[in-house]
C-alpha cells in the first residue's frame, strides 16, 4: 500500500467514527434532557432528530466492525500468529468490565448489603459497550472459522450476523429469565432492562466485517466512484426492500407495521441506510487531500468520549449526573446548548489528550 492509497484509506475511517461519536454526544445529551412536551413527532426538527437516533447505534457498531477487521485484515498471518488477535480479546474484556463499571451499584466497592433490587436489575442490563465488546468477540470466531475452512471472510460474515437479524423477531418472544440467570438472559433480549442485547444488534457490528475485510484487500478502493455507487446501490436495494415489505404487511395481510429495533423490516432499513451513509462518506473522502487533525484525534478516542460524557450526563456509583438534576426538565434552547457545549468539552478534552501525549483507546 503506498503512502497516499494509506491517506486516503484513514481519511474515509475517520470521518466514520469522528460522524458517529459526534452524533452518539449530541444524542444522549438531547435525550437525556428535553422535557417530555417537546417530544412529539409532529415537530419537523423533533421528527428527524428522532430518526438520526435510531440509526446512530447501528452506524457506530457497523463502524466498530469495519475499523476492527480492517486493521485485522492487514495482518497476514495465520489466526494464531495474528497479533491482533490477542489486541481483540483483550479489547473484548476491556470493554464488556468498562461497560459493568459504568452501572457499578455502590459507591462502597465491595459492600453489597445496601444494594436495592432496581440498582441491580440496572447493573446486569447490557449496554453498548458490552455489546460491541461481544460483537467484536463474535468476528474474531467468525475469521477462525473462516481460516480454518477455507470460507470467504464476507460468506461467514455475513452468514452470522444475518443470524443476528434473523433470529431477533423470534428471539424476543421467548421470556429467557426462565431459562438462564439474569446477568445471562440480559445478553439474549431486553426482558431484563438490556438497552442492546446481542439481537439484533451484534449483527451490526459483525456485518461491518464485511465492509473492513474488503477494505484491507483492495487497498486502492476508495480512489474509485465505482466503490461508492456500489455502497449506494446495496443500501437502496434494502432499504426498498423494507418498504416493499411493510407495504405488503399492511395492505395484503392487514398487518400493522409496529417501527422497532427488532422488527426485520427495520433491521434492513437501517442496514441499508448504514451503506448509504458509507456510501456518501467514502464518495466525500475521493475529493479530500486532507482533514482537520482534530476530527482525527476524535476518531481515534472514541472510548474515552463515550465513557466520559456518560458519567457527566448520567452519573456513575461516585458521582451524580446532569440527567440528576435537569433530567428530561429542559427548553429546546438550553438542552441544545449543553449538547453543543458537550460536544465542544468532548472535542476539547481529546485535543488536551493528545497534546500531553496520552494513548487512548477506540471504540469503533
Amino acid at each position: 500500500m503506498v503512502r497516499s492509497e494509506k491517506k486516503h484509506r484513514i481519511i474515509f475511517i475517520d470521518l466514520i467514527r469522528a460522524l458517529a461519536v459526534i452524533q452518539m454526544v449530541q444524542g444522549h445529551s438531547i435525550d437525556a434532557l428535553l422535557a417530555p412536551e417537546y417530544r412529539s413527532l409532529d415537530y419537523p426538527a423533533y421528527y428527524f432528530w428522532n430518526f438520526m437516533r435510531g440509526i446512530t447505534a447501528p452506524v457506530f457498531m457497523f463502524s466498530a466492525g469495519t475499523v476492527f477487521t480492517y486493521l485485522f485484515r492487514l495482518v497476514n498471518d495465520p489466526f494464531e500468529n495474528n497479533p491482533r488477535v490477542r489486541k481483540g480479546f483483550l479489547r473484548f474484556l476491556l470493554l464488556v468490565v468498562i461497560g459493568y463499571l459504568l452501572r457499578y451499584p455502590t459507591y462502597t466497592i465491595f459492600d453489597f448489603s445496601g444494594i436495592t433490587r432496581e440498582r441491580l436489575d440496572i447493573f446486569f442490563a447490557v449496554d453498548v459497550l458490552q455489546l460491541i465488546g461481544f460483537g467484536l468477540f463474535f468476528l474474531l470466531i467468525s475469521a477462525f472459522i473462516a481460516e480454518k475452512t477455507k470460507l470467504s471472510d464476507t460468506l461467514v460474515f455475513l452468514f452470522i450476523s444475518g443470524f443476528f437479524f434473523i433470529a431477533t423477531p423470534f428471539v424476543i418472544k421467548i421470556n429467557w429469565i426462565n431459562y438462564f440467570p439474569q446477568p445471562i438472559a440480559g445478553y439474549i433480549y431486553t426482558g431484563t432492562g438490556s438497552l442492546f442485547p446481542l439481537f439484533p444488534w451484534a449483527g451490526y457490528v459483525v456485518l461491518g466485517g464485511v465492509l473492513g475485510s474488503y477494505l484491507a484487500r483492495n487497498p486502492l478502493v476508495f480512489k474509485s466512484n465505482k466503490f461508492s455507487f456500489n455502497l449506494a446501490i446495496f443500501g437502496a436495494a434494502l432499504i426498498l426492500v423494507s418498504k416493499i415489505s411493510v407495504l405488503i404487511s399492511n395492505k395484503v395481510f392487514n398487518y400493522y407495521y409496529i417501527d422497532t429495533s427488532y422488527n426485520l423490516d427495520t433491521i434492513i432499513f437501517r442496514v441499508g441506510f448504514v451503506l448509504m451513509l458509507n456510501s456518501a462518506v467514502s464518495f466525500i473522502s475521493q475529493k479530500i487531500e486532507s482533514i482537520p487533525k482534530i476530527i482525527i484525534i476524535v476518531g481515534r478516542n472514541t472510548l474515552l468520549i463515550y465513557v466520559v460524557h456518560l458519567i457527566i450526563l448520567y452519573g456513575s456509583a461516585w458521582n451524580p449526573g446532569l440527567a440528576f438534576i435537569y433530567g428530561a426538565k429542559l427548553d429546546v434552547a438550553p438542552t441544545i446548548i449543553i449538547a453543543l457545549l458537550m460536544i465542544t468539552l468532548m472535542i476539547l478534552m481529546v485535543y488536551v489528550f493528545n497534546k500531553l501525549k496520552f494513548r487512548n483507546k477506540q471504540l469503533v
